[in-house]
């Protein structure tokens, strides 16, 4: 097979992997606690699985642009909370609200305005901002499983300079070897199961729309769809925002019933298949993201049995790739945010404060991490009018 064919599809299946496995416990738990059994999970991952494989295909092939689609991570942890009190067609009906709102934000063009305001530096700085905590990781869980981590970062480094196409391939081969040598990785019974979309009748109930529904719109948008359209922005890739967000709108809406809470932009993934090593040619990474597309499929389809086997996975190989692959779409991120360019201050306070745990209103530090630079190129542009109208006192005296 072509070198460059295999790392699109060893891409997206990083990208897949590390979407799937960093918050499968979360939408889990956030089933069960509205009463959900086994087969109730599976066909929420079902669902997503669809959702998010379908439109990650159509999508990037139609734009020519790798557009994954992701589940709403915040939102899940979000749901963990604010479905107390609530049944799960309560929920549902949440869950359709939510998405007809993503919707009707992509039909009026609102969001796709705001993000045009946006500054490259600003983009860049916030996508730095996300992933750095990705990149510190890989040595965080260095401590924890030096010998597997550390494996995988010397072939990473020596896969660089050797066979920089198969640099990605070759970790994930490494450290599956070698977390099976080690006994860190078990490959558990698995009895293969067709997953199953089990359909939830909607239960409209005010309450459920403002207290669930409303919070993950609001979420979704902030901290999934606005870091997924700065990435595009950082690798200069142009989609219509505003069709984007209708296609994800709508989707969500026919998946809602069989547990479909939330699809957005991917930000983190997304960056996966954007980066290098999916292909040399930015024109061609599109197929990276196809072939996530693919992989969720499959995921959503095996749903019961895949979530035993990734559940066998160590923590410390996951994390790690995740990271390790991040790793040139971090330095890319900080040097298009700190070019020499009037809003560099603004960059580096949205970096920052993206990079830190800053939370309000529920909302994470992505969103105010803009919000905090764009403040300051505000406040820098009222300042240099002001002066320009306030005469200096050389000006005074004469």
């Amino acid at each position: 097979m072509n070198s460059v064919i295999l790392n699109r599809i060893n891409m997206g299946f990083i990208a897949a992997l590390v979407g799937f496995t960093s918050s499968i416990a979360l939408i889990y738990q956030a089933a069960t606690n509205l009463g959900a059994d086994l087969v109730m999970v599976s066909s929420w991952i079902f669902a997503l699985g669809l959702g998010m494989g379908i439109t990650s295909i159509t999508l990037s092939l139609y734009y020519r642009t790798p557009l994954l689609i992701a589940w709403s991570t915040p939102g899940a942890a979000l749901l963990i909370t604010s479905t107390q009190g609530f049944s799960i067609n309560e929920a549902v009906a949440a869950f359709i609200f939510s998405a007809s709102l993503i919707a009707l934000s992509g039909i009026t063009g609102w969001f796709e305005k705001l993000m045009n305001r946006v500054p490259l530096q600003i983009a860049s700085a916030m996508l730095a901002g996300i992933l750095l905590s990705f990149g510190i990781e890989v040595f965080n869980v260095m401590n924890q499983s030096p010998l597997l981590v550390g494996l995988m970062f010397m072939t990473f480094l020596i896969s660089k300079i050797l066979m920089p196409r198969f640099a990605m391939l070759a970790i994930l081969i490494v450290a599956i070897t070698s977390a099976w040598l080690q006994g860190l990785f078990v490959m558990p019974d698995l009895e293969w199961h067709l997953g199953q979309l089990v359909y939830v009748e909607p239960e409209w109930n005010i309450a459920a729309l403002i207290n669930i529904g409303l919070p993950l719109f609001l979420v979704t948008m902030a901290t999934q769809n606005m870091p997924g359209i700065a990435i595009l922005k950082a690798y200069d890739y142009h989609a219509p925002v505003s069709k984007l967000m209708t296609v994800t709108g709508i989707t969500n809406m026919l998946i809602a019933p069989f547990g479909g809470f939330g699809i957005n932009l991917a930000a983190i993934t997304a960056a996966i298949c954007m980066s290098q090593e999916a292909d040399p040619d930015p024109q061609k990474r599109y197929w990276a993201a196809v072939s996530g597309g693919a992989f969720y499929l499959l995921m959503g389809f095996c749903a019961l049995s895949l979530m035993t086997l990734f559940q066998a996975m160590p923590t410390a190989l996951i994390t790690a790739l995740a990271g390790i692959a991040l790793l040139s779409t971090i330095g890319s991120s900080l040097q298009h945010a700190f070019i020499e360019s009037p809003h560099k201050e603004a960059a580096l306070m949205t970096f920052l404060v993206t990079a830190s745990d800053f939370t309000l209103w529920n909302i994470g530090s992505a969103l105010w991490g803009v919000v905090a630079g764009l403040i300051i190129i505000t406040v820098a542009s009222l300042t240099t009018e002001i002066k320009k109208v306030i005469p200096t006192r050389a000006q005074r005296k004469s």
